[in-house]
C-alpha cells in the first residue's frame, strides 16, 4: 500500500511540482492545501502518513504546523522544507515534531521516499 502524503505550501506551482515528485516515488498524494488551517482540516479527514510541509505559511509556520500534526493520534512524519536553506535548522524542525529539514533545491536529490515512509 502507498505511503499516503499532504502537501503544505502556499505556492500552488509547487505543490503541483511536489506532487508529481512524490508521485514518481510511488507515493500517493492525499491533498494540497496552502495553510496552516486547511492543513489541519485535511490531516483529521485524511489521516496522511506523512507531510511535506513548507516552512512559510500564510497563517503561521511549518514549525508550528509540525507541532500540532505529529501530535495527532496516527503520528504522520513530518518534513519541513523551505526555499530558504538558512530558514531553521534540522535541529529546530525536530525539536517540533518533524523528522527533520531539507531546503527544496534538495528535494530532487534526497531520498524522500526514505524520509516519509520511515
Amino acid at each position: 500500500m502507498p505511503v499516503s502524503v499532504l502537501v503544505v505550501d502556499d505556492d500552488p506551482g509547487f505543490r503541483d511540482l511536489a506532487s508529481r515528485l512524490i508521485a514518481e516515488l510511488g507515493m500517493t498524494v492525499v491533498a494540497r492545501v496552502g495553510s496552516v488551517a486547511a492543513a489541519v482540516a485535511a490531516a483529521d479527514e485524511l489521516r496522511p502518513q506523512a507531510a511535506l510541509v513548507d516552512f512559510g505559511l500564510p497563517d503561521g509556520d511549518g514549525l508550528e504546523l509540525a507541532a500540532v500534526l505529529s501530535q495527532r493520534p496516527w503520528r504522520p512524519r513530518v518534513l519541513v522544507i523551505s526555499s530558504d536553506s538558512e530558514a531553521i535548522t534540522a535541529a529546530e524542525a525536530c525539536a517540533a515534531g518533524a523528522i527533520g529539514f531539507l531546503a527544496k533545491t534538495d528535494l530532487p536529490v534526497a531520498d524522500l521516499r526514505q524520509l516519509l515512509a520511515g
